[in-house]
């Protein structure tokens, strides 16, 4: 990151800031170029490293490019706000971001899925308490990616 000044450290801070962000948007390399692609996700922290899931459709692109490369990038934004200025090089923006690639792949067991399924209406609700028939489980596709670099930046 090249302003360190505007680094998050603090994990309780990144996870604060994971928190308060609603869409991740998931970028996976398709051969011409970069597929990005905007995704509800769930985050917990395993062994101190950042997990997040994403759920959809058992095929289609996304999926085919998480099982073709096996790898993926992310960023999540939130609370940003243009702040003006006398000149328009003055103008900036305030935001909080995080950012970060690592291993994806498909899970596969149904204790899994539930688990991810979980964060990711916890993320979206903040409840974690909720059930998941199993017809709706074995019928959703859920994505892990385990976050091996993750940086966290904010500019308020």
């Amino acid at each position: 990151m090249r302003r360190q000044d505007r680094a998050v450290t603090a994990p309780e801070k990144i996870r604060a800031v994971i928190d308060a962000c609603e869409v991740c948007r998931l970028g996976l390399q398709d051969g011409r170029g970069v597929y990005v692609v905007p995704v509800n996700f769930g985050h917990t922290v395993e062994g101190g490293r950042h997990v997040f899931y994403f759920h959809g459709a058992a095929e289609g692109r996304k999926v085919d490019l998480v099982r073709r490369n096996g790898w993926a990038g992310f960023e999540l934004d939130t609370g940003y706000r243009l702040q003006g200025a006398e000149a328009a090089c003055g103008y900036t923006a305030a935001f909080q971001s995080v950012i970060g690639e690592g291993p994806i792949r498909v899970v596969e067991t149904a204790e899994e899925k539930r688990r991810g399924l979980a964060a990711i209406m916890r993320q979206a609700t903040c409840c974690g308490d909720w059930t998941f028939p199993d017809a709706a489980v074995d019928a959703v596709c859920v994505l892990r990616l385990d976050a091996e670099e993750l940086s966290c930046k904010e500019h308020l």
